[in-house]
């Protein structure tokens, strides 16, 4: 893991993990859940490389310091008074998108989000033509103003979608109108967690989880 700092649509500066794979099978953008950063990818990412996919983990300025890292991103954006909002981290997914795809030599990236910025990368899915497939840990309606639901209705992307148990519903009724051909719904047995965090092997029932990415993954790529 190497740390790397590249430029946000305005301009804000970004720092990111970069978990990288020679002769890799894919890249993944990992972007991180309310209050967070990108430490939330410290335990999956090497899981990731394990697989063969080189991993590029975003500090998106909607989060906080947690797990002993900053959330460098956010701290430029408050000290340049800059607004933090969910929907303000928008721009940070979309320039890591950009910086993804141009380490993966021009080619399709897999986008993952965790809440929040799951229902980012839904929103940005459906207008992005250098993704792959996504990725989306408890996606909802997460943000202000949008019908998130509504948007993606005629998205046309291969989507993994799994969520703790008791969000299940929620994730349903995301995804109702979308065609289910697009859609790989994980639905946990235990109670499993909120956002990524239901990947950590700390987490009761991850290793039914894992085999279900393996296999989605399996089936996405090149």
């Amino acid at each position: 893991m190497k740390k790397i700092t590249f430029k946000s649509k305005d301009g804000l500066l970004i720092s990111a993990d970069y978990y990288e794979v020679k002769g890799h099978k894919g890249m993944m953008l990992l972007c991180h859940r309310s209050h967070c950063n990108r430490a939330e990818y410290r335990a999956t990412a090497p899981k990731f490389n394990a697989l063969g996919y080189s991993c590029l983990a975003i500090d998106q300025r909607s989060g906080m310091k947690v797990f002993g890292t900053s959330n460098e991103t956010k701290d430029r954006a408050k000290a340049q008074n800059l607004p933090t909002g969910y929907l303000d981290a928008k721009p940070d997914i979309e320039a890591g998108i950009d910086k993804a795809y141009e380490l993966n030599d021009n080619q399709a990236i897999f986008l993952l989000g965790s809440s929040y910025s799951a229902a980012l990368s839904l929103l940005i899915a459906c207008k992005n033509e250098k993704l792959k497939s996504v990725l989306v840990f408890s996606a909802g309606e997460h943000l202000k103003g949008v019908n998130l639901s509504e948007i993606i209705r005629h998205i046309q992307l291969p989507i993994f979608a799994a969520s703790a148990k008791k969000e299940i519903q929620e994730t349903n009724e995301l995804f109702k109108g979308v065609n289910k051909k697009w859609v790989s719904q994980f639905k946990p047995k235990e109670a499993g967690f909120h956002g990524s965090k239901i990947m950590w092997e700390s987490v009761k029932g991850y290793e039914k989880l894992w085999k279900a990415i393996v296999d989605f993954l399996s089936s996405n790529s090149d």
